[in-house]
């Protein structure tokens, strides 16, 4: 499908050759000269938002003076937050929030045949790519057979969604899926998908080159930022309307320059590196802001590693962390096998158009912070947040007062394990995952890891008995030059087998413990810990029997495998006892940096990425035995438990309503700091005593079935119990409760599904209360969508989270921030409170309106909230009851 560009091609279309062909593209400099303003300060990735303006500008969506807004950016110092349409070139999607997407597509294509209009007109009008990441879960582990039982295991569970995805492939255009088993997509993404440079044919017929840029189903769809490709999570509410043509509204972002110096010494990875830069910037405060890395520590930065910092943008709260095209770009565009013709266009693309980075590269930024490579020091983060920073020298003593402090739990408490010749105790690590595309894409750190289980397993050292070891890299490409330089031999005889292709530890799907291992912990009430090579560490998220969880480069992976526990201390203390009857160190069996760089040489080569990535979208013999059935609406199975017809666009007419007052609401949770979308929309195991366990039950699915809340996000009764049911989310209404529960109408406690389904009944309103950095973590659009489905209208909190925000307005939530001072604590909330929100009939974008707060003995206190619908656009998504509604009623229209 041609892509669509603005109406005026004269003043800044220009003609570049490169790689043998000629191409157009819409020219920075050719704007400068029509004199639409001086651009040559800004950052190079706010210049592929200024080329993305050049080439949609139609004097309706995009204007002449939103380009001209660029200008005065620079001019004001970094600061201009204009409302602009943004329009990504494209949008890349994992299963678990995947399948919700196509289920409400298919679900549209029903809603617009019930307006009389045509299903065709619900299709991707930008490339979509689907990859199957996150489905597979660890049952099997620590032998050879490990990667097929779990491979066998992920279809059996999920052969239904497969099905459907399969026939999404079949009944949308531009709209591909990669099979199980390939990788993890954002590391499919930056090996494979992106081109730093996009190409495609224009209305006219015409080749048009413009910066390759995308949106994503997945908070760390920031990692192909490393490459120069601008993208970043969205909600799947806001990605369905993305490929559905409408453009995404956004604030010309502050952009935060983060100046490199120096390089890495001996023992550090780059995993120390990107633990230290989250610290930095979640302290710096960069929610909502772009930060873009230079300065001449960048020359001393392999892609690799620069890919591993702009993955974890979600961790540090920016919308991105982007890197601008250099030699280095280029060398790995050649190394993971894109074609000579594409990397001969990036590069004059980026020298002729501004976006290059030499040495004279110095643009404004909003702000800035520096960081001098040479003083890292290896160093773990957790055991909650990304942002606990631990030099590895500190990480005994930090456990240590986390046992006291947090936990308040006894350090010694000892239980033995039945039938096993040890005991186990608070510390002890029972999960060791080399896990998550956030290091799996970067050789040096797996080689690493490699080395170490080489020298460990040489030296007589393996794994302690109670530690649950996995690998389970990004793409198949880790596992051929692992095999290469003969160092998966080691890594399996130390128990770390791989276990599959695709993000398992790191989103929940470690699998279970070992019974005796899981009664031991439960029995003790013990603070069981993971480390693991990922992203994520929020309560709850890893394992259900695991309370404390850290970071670490895949290298110290492995050390603490060998080690077994927390209360050791790896900098000084012995990880175990060698053959020879002598204690083994950490700088025994740690590698050097020119080990490992030339393994990394000799075996990650441009062969390799062709020969894995040459049949991506076809997959095995099992997706290819997958049936499907054809047809332009989907033909729901009313058994699955899978998959179901969502109930948003039900009795729908073709008119929007009218953004009324909320009178006389309840609130259904009072929340604390920093709740992320892991609570309020979990993605892992469930018990069968949850409501969605119930659900199950009554339809005769066995808890062996049960699979997991993020494998079921297309079954929105499934997701609506799990709503709010982490259990680790704390309800400040109650005393002392952890878990999914409220208080009822009648002020008994319940869950919070059925106290939901209650006020529902009852015609009651519902708002919630929470703290700062609400909806913080990943991108998921069931935290948006089970809010609304459990009849919250508002959700009132100190700050939000950027994506969480704009998914709650996608689903017709409104969000508040408290003003003033005010927040839950100074309001004294027990949830025996009504609320009322006025002022909303006329409301505009970042309104102050008054909200009314009548407590259980009749007094009334008002305060000033600060309505977060940020944009024109976001109140005509409210009026319309959500943005799909918004878009399915202007396609039925047209």
């Amino acid at each position: 499908m041609p892509i669509t560009v603005g109406q005026d091609t004269s003043k800044t279309r220009r003609t570049l050759q490169a790689g043998g062909a000629t191409v157009a593209y819409y020219s920075i400099p050719a704007a400068e000269a029509a004199g639409l303003g001086d651009f040559s300060n800004l950052p190079a990735a706010l210049k592929v938002v200024l080329e993305n303006m050049l080439r949609f500008e139609d004097g309706k969506t995009v204007t002449v003076d939103d380009i001209r807004a660029f200008a005065e950016w620079g001019a004001n110092g970094g600061r201009n937050p204009r409302e602009i349409a943004y329009r990504p070139a494209r949008v890349l999607m994992q299963d678990f929030t995947g399948v919700p997407a196509v289920v409400d597509l298919a679900a549209m294509r029903d809603g617009i045949k019930a307006l009389g209009g045509d299903p065709q007109k619900i299709n991707p009008l930008n490339p979509v790519d689907l990859v199957i990441d996150h489905s597979v879960m660890i049952d099997e582990f620590g032998n050879p057979r490990a990667f097929q039982m779990n491979v066998d295991r992920e279809y059996e569970r999920n052969m239904e969604r497969y099905q459907f995805l399969k026939w999404g492939q079949s009944a949308f255009n531009n709209f591909r899926v990669v099979p199980p088993g390939t990788g993890i997509c954002h590391q499919v993404n930056l090996e494979y998908l992106a081109q730093t440079v996009w190409t495609d044919t224009d209305q006219a017929g015409e080749t048009v080159a413009y910066p390759d840029t995308l949106v994503g189903t997945d908070s760390h769809t920031t990692m192909v930022n490393g490459a120069a490709v601008l993208g970043w999570g969205v909600g799947g509410i806001e990605a369905e309307a993305a490929m559905l043509g409408q453009p995404i509204s956004m604030l010309i972002p502050e952009v935060v320059g983060f100046r490199l110096t120096g390089e890495m010494v001996e023992g550090t990875t780059g995993t120390d590196l990107v633990l230290k830069v989250v610290e930095m910037l979640r302290e710096k405060g960069v929610v909502g802001k772009f930060v873009e890395f230079y300065g001449e520590g960048l020359d001393n930065l392999p892609l690799a590693q620069r890919a591993t910092i702009a993955n974890m943008a979600p961790e540090y709260g920016a919308t991105c962390g982007f890197f601008p095209i250099d030699d280095e770009t280029l060398r790995y565009l050649r190394q993971t096998g894109r074609e000579e013709d594409r990397i001969a266009l990036v590069e004059a693309y980026a020298k002729e158009n501004g976006f290059w980075r030499g040495a004279d590269y110095a643009p404004v930024y909003t702000d800035t912070l520096e960081l001098d490579m040479g003083t890292i020091v290896p160093a773990i983060s957790g055991p909650k947040r990304p942002q606990d920073y631990l030099p590895l020298t500190g990480a005994k003593d930090a456990f240590a007062r986390e046992m006291a402090e947090t936990f308040k739990r006894p350090a010694d408490k000892e239980v033995a394990v039945e039938g096993e010749a040890y005991t186990m105790s608070s510390g002890k690590v029972v999960i060791a995952s080399i896990t998550s595309c956030t290091n799996t894409s970067n050789p040096y750190v797996m080689i690493g890891a490699g080395l170490v289980a080489k020298k460990a397993h040489e030296l007589g050292l393996t794994r302690k008995p109670w530690v649950k070891t996995s690998l389970a890299p990004g793409s198949q490409v880790v596992s051929e030059y692992l095999e290469a330089a003969g160092l998966q031999e080691h890594l399996d005889a130390i128990g770390f087998n791989l276990v599959g292709y695709g993000c398992t530890t790191c989103i929940g799907n470690s699998g279970p413990l070992q019974p005796e291992i899981s009664k031991a912990i439960a029995d003790g009430d013990l603070v069981a810990t993971s480390v693991l090579s990922g992203n994520r560490n929020f309560e709850g998220r890893i394992s259900p029997d695991v309370r404390a969880n850290y970071l670490a480069s895949p290298p110290l992976v492995v050390a603490y495998a060998l080690a077994g526990d927390m209360t050791i201390d790896l900098s000084c203390e012995p990880l175990g006892t060698g053959k020879d009857g002598q204690p083994v160190y950490l700088r025994d069996v740690w590698p050097t940096n020119q080990e490992i760089a030339d393994l990394v040489h000799e075996t990650v080569t441009r062969e390799a990425f062709q020969a894995k990535y040459a049949d991506v979208f076809k997959g095995d013999e099992k997706w290819q035995g997958v049936d499907v059935t054809g047809g332009e609406t989907y033909d729901w199975p009313p058994s699955s438990t899978y998959i179901q017809n969502p109930p948003y666009f039900q009795d729908m007419g073709m008119e929007p309503g009218t953004i009324t007052n909320i009178e006389g609401a309840r609130e259904l949770l009072v929340l604390g700091d920093m709740v992320t979308t892991d609570h309020i929309s979990p993605a892992g195991s469930f018990a069968t005593t949850s409501p969605a366990g119930q659900y199950l039950t009554e339809r005769q699915v066995q808890p062996r079935e049960f699979n997991s809340y993020g494998s079921r996000r297309g079954n929105h009764e499934i997701m609506m119990r799990g709503t709010f049911a982490n259990i680790r989310i704390r309800n400040e209404m109650l005393d002392g409760v952890e878990g999914g529960y409220t208080k009822g109408p009648d002020g008994e406690q319940t869950s919070v599904y059925e106290a939901a389904m209650a006020y529902k009944a009852a015609g009651t309103p519902l708002v919630v209360f929470g703290g700062e950095q609400y909806g913080a973590g990943s991108s998921r659009d069931w935290a948006a969508k089970g809010t609304a489905l459990l009849g919250v209208k508002a959700v009132i909190a100190e700050s939000f989270e950027r994506i969480h925000r704009s998914n709650l307005v996608g689903m017709g939530v409104i969000p508040f921030e408290f003003t003033g001072g005010d927040t839950r604590k100074t309001l004294g909330l027990s949830g025996d409170e009504t609320v009322s929100i006025r002022g909303l009939d006329t409301i505009q974008p970042l309104a102050e309106v008054p909200c009314e707060i009548t407590y259980a003995d009749g007094t009334v206190k008002t305060i000033t909230l600060k309505c977060r619908i940020d944009t024109a656009i976001e109140i005509d998504y409210i009026e319309h009851g959500g943005v799909l509604h918004y878009v399915l009623r202007d396609l039925a229209r047209s």
